[in-house]
């Protein structure tokens, strides 16, 4: 009866547009359970497969990247899979060096990241060397120009560090794909808002089709604009939290989205979208969400498929964390977010049980 059960919930979960891996044996189910698939619902990507990668300790990277694969699958046609950062029982924790799955960039077609400080085994590592460097598209997100950190950590992947002093390859990750490592807050942080305009010479460029009103909740990061960039948009740290709130006068507009290419080993240009925003909260506003749907059209090269009314609006319920250290939901499993209907995040649980006494 029980082994009735699961067949019928499989099925179900197929006809709801989940693609459901077979059931795992209890020594690979950590491996096996991490990856969550959105199986495409519309024929405009023809078959693109993007791969999610989040782990970030503070931005809610765990939130955000689940829900836009939802929205690029539902909406417009991309295979979707999302790895997180997982401990030792399987659950969500966010920032954690541990992202099973990996092995699916194998097939990606991008790789769409929201990390920070991963000092990832070389057995998960050596998956996102290897899509780098066969020059394949990449989106950082806010925290992603420092999303590598091994320290005094011995890994044949340690150039990746965003400290990396590694002759050819200094500054690691950020300054090499993304175009910038760490520089620092513009601002205070979880005290000033931001507003995002579009540099006036760059509005017809196919990111920016139907993009307008963008104000996020992340405070500014600092930006040291590069001769290869091409800076698409500019942030305004505001004097509060509100879309309407004063503009930090202080604070003149900083760069904060942009394009460029990298080069992989095999002297194939990989393109490139860098944005310094992207918290859970960030993503509620229907700019700043069109702007990274049409980010990833670009990358692939399917900018001429980029209309400024598409649908952005989130599939299934989605009721964000406010972003800070350690504040992730507790007790999620990879699955909870299975199918297009269960809420993002599974819950608002965000502070650690109280121990008895």
């Amino acid at each position: 009866m029980i082994r009735c059960l699961n067949l019928i919930q499989i099925a179900l979960l197929v006809a709801s547009g989940v693609a459901v891996a077979a059931e795992p044996t209890p020594s690979s189910a950590n491996a096996a359970a991490n990856p969550v698939k959105y199986k495409a619902t519309e024929s405009l990507a023809k078959g693109k497969h993007l791969v999610f990668i989040a782990s970030d300790h503070e931005y809610r990277g765990e939130e955000t990247l689940p829900a836009m694969a939802r929205i690029l699958a539902k909406h417009h046609g991309f295979d979707c899979t999302v790895l997180f950062g997982l401990d030792e029982n399987g659950e969500v924790k966010a920032g954690e060096s541990n992202i099973p799955g990996l092995e699916a960039l194998a097939t990606a077609d991008c790789m769409i990241m929201f990390t920070r400080f991963q000092a990832l085994p070389d057995e998960q590592m050596k998956h996102i060397d290897a899509y780098l460097k066969r020059g394949g598209p990449v989106m950082g997100l806010r925290t992603s120009t420092h999303g590598f950190k091994y320290g005094n950590k011995e890994s044949v992947y340690s150039k990746y560090d965003f400290q990396a002093k590694t002759e050819g390859y200094e500054l690691g990750f950020g300054h090499q794909v993304l175009g910038q490592t760490w520089v620092g807050h513009y601002g205070r942080n979880h005290q000033q808002s931001t507003r995002i305009t579009i540099v006036p010479e760059k509005a017809s460029h196919p990111i920016l089709i139907g993009v307008k009103d963008v104000h996020i909740q992340a405070g500014a990061y600092n930006a040291v604009p590069q001769d290869d960039w091409n800076i698409l948009t500019i942030a305004q740290p505001l004097m509060t939290m509100q879309a309407d709130g004063k503009p930090d006068a202080s604070k003149p507009p900083m760069a904060s989205e942009w394009t460029r290419e990298y080069v992989g080993a095999n002297g194939k240009k990989g393109r490139v979208f860098t944005s310094l925003y992207g918290a859970s909260e960030d993503i509620v506003n229907d700019g700043y969400r069109r702007m990274i749907v049409n980010a990833t059209y670009w990358l692939l090269g399917l900018e001429g498929k980029i209309v400024a009314d598409s649908p952005i609006d989130f599939v299934g319920k989605y009721q964000p964390n406010t972003f800070r250290g350690g504040g992730y939901a507790r007790g999620v499993k990879p699955e909870m977010y299975l199918g297009f209907e269960s809420p993002i995040p599974a819950n608002n649980v965000t502070s650690e049980p109280k121990k008895r006494k």
